[in-house]
């Protein structure tokens, strides 16, 4: 059964409100929204939660109705048991539980902004959802077809989790579990690109989370999802030539991996018949941690273009 409830827990955004949003298919989402005007969806990444927006959405929401889930499977989100396909954590499955998300809170059309894998989350709901998503903001990725077919040593050494997480259960939830917290702040320096980002109390936050065995293993899912059936989906995509069909803002860090290995506007006209525009920020992967003012101005100025 379908509910809305407020929280148990308090969001590290300013001025929004925890809520538990229990979907159709029984997964209940933690969210934080706050503000008022037309709706704004905002996905996080890994390893992080909806607290990573706790600079930009309250920004944002001075013009937006912002709406920030934890995934299926990060934070205080459900974690569903998966299945041998790792299908429950598909970039399909989880778009459309996020469609469902919005549908609830009574937004049926609205853009998307997603950093890392949120916006692996985003990009399939734009393509699966067209008539939900009016615009798409992608932060720091390529698309992930394009990065797995152009997967190379320097990529492998730079992204090694890619290829650890998507091990067969339970090796990468045993070893990870043997030193959680070494391997957390180890892979959130390698992420950042400033000093002191993440913040500390943020770091915190993120540990909290994913001492969770349960949410360790969701996430190695996702991965396990990226790296197989995710694909099957755009391998379809392509031989059918469907493409993005929204205008697409791309934003990434110039000193991270993905600005210096790719042609990111490139790699995304190759999936879109709409317009892309974008740029680099001067930061590493954690854009809206790293560079929230800038970042913020360049969404604004995105999501008000008519």
């Amino acid at each position: 059964m379908t509910g809305i409830r407020r929280a148990d827990r308090e969001t590290f955004i300013p001025g929004c409100t925890a809520l538990d949003v229990t979907l159709d298919t029984g997964v209940t989402l933690r969210v934080a929204t706050g503000g008022d005007g037309p709706p704004l969806l905002l996905l996080h990444g890994h390893p992080q939660t909806h607290a990573t927006w706790r600079e930009v959405a309250p920004e944002l929401a001075r013009h937006y109705t912002v709406i920030a889930p934890d995934l299926r499977g990060y934070g205080d989100s459900g974690k569903p048991a998966s299945d041998a396909e790792h299908a429950p954590y598909s970039k399909r499955a989880m778009a459309a539980e996020q469609v469902e998300l919005m549908r609830l809170l009574g937004h049926t059309e609205f853009p998307v902004a997603g950093h890392d894998r949120g916006a692996r989350v985003a990009h399939r709901m734009a393509l699966d959802h067209e008539d939900a998503v009016r615009r798409l903001a992608v932060l720091d990725i390529a698309p992930t077809a394009t990065m797995c077919r152009r997967t190379d040593r320097v990529f492998a050494t730079r992204y090694f989790w890619w290829f650890f997480l998507i091990q067969p259960a339970p090796l990468p939830e045993t070893m990870i579990a043997g030193a959680t917290e070494e391997y957390l702040r180890s892979h959130l320096r390698g992420q950042s690109g400033t000093e002191g980002v993440p913040a500390p109390e943020l770091v915190e936050e993120y540990l909290r989370c994913y001492r969770d065995p349960a949410t360790v293993h969701a996430v190695c899912e996702d991965y396990r999802a990226a790296a197989g059936i995710d694909l099957e989906h755009d391998e379809t995509d392509r031989r059918s030539g469907k493409l993005l069909r929204r205008p697409l803002l791309a934003l990434w860090g110039e000193h991270g991996t993905v600005g210096r290995l790719y042609d990111v506007l490139d790699t995304w006209r190759e999936v879109s018949a709409a317009e892309v525009t974008g740029s680099s920020l001067p930061c590493g992967h954690l854009v809206q941690e790293e560079r929230p003012g800038d970042l913020t101005e360049r969404l604004l100025a995105f999501l008000t273009v008519r």
